[in-house]
């Protein structure tokens, strides 16, 4: 079993910069790809970022392109999304999840946080 907590989300206004953590638990860190996904209300959960096993790739969705970052540390067993010019459209809950191989599909995912609410105001 993998625990994973997100954290770091909240109220901005539209062009400003918001980090988003996700800390893990129970197995071994390393041994997963990690990935970001975003759902708003009433649309499908939505690929937003992904690294792999010791970062050396990372992936992204095309409304992430250019303006966030993901990262992780191992030592620390933390994911880290950094979001920058952030729009009103980018408001959603965002998850952290882990998967043995990279995906871009949620349902590839296997062990998924709560979720941190990220609110962009216009």
């Amino acid at each position: 079993q993998v625990q994973l907590a997100e954290s770091g989300g909240g109220l901005v206004q539209a062009g400003d910069s918001l980090r988003l953590s996700c800390a893990a638990s129970g197995r071994t860190f390393s041994d997963y790809c990690m990935g970001w996904f975003r759902q708003a209300p009433g649309k499908e959960r939505e690929f937003v970022a992904a690294i792999t096993w010791m970062g050396a790739s990372t992936y992204y969705g095309d409304s992430a392109k250019g303006r966030f970052t993901i990262s992780r540390d191992n030592a620390k067993n933390t994911v880290t999304l950094q979001m920058n010019q952030l729009k009103p459209e980018d408001t959603a809950v965002y998850y952290c999840a882990a998967a043995m191989q990279y995906h871009n599909d949620p349902w590839a995912y296997d062990y998924w946080g709560q979720g941190t609410q990220v609110t962009v105001s216009s």
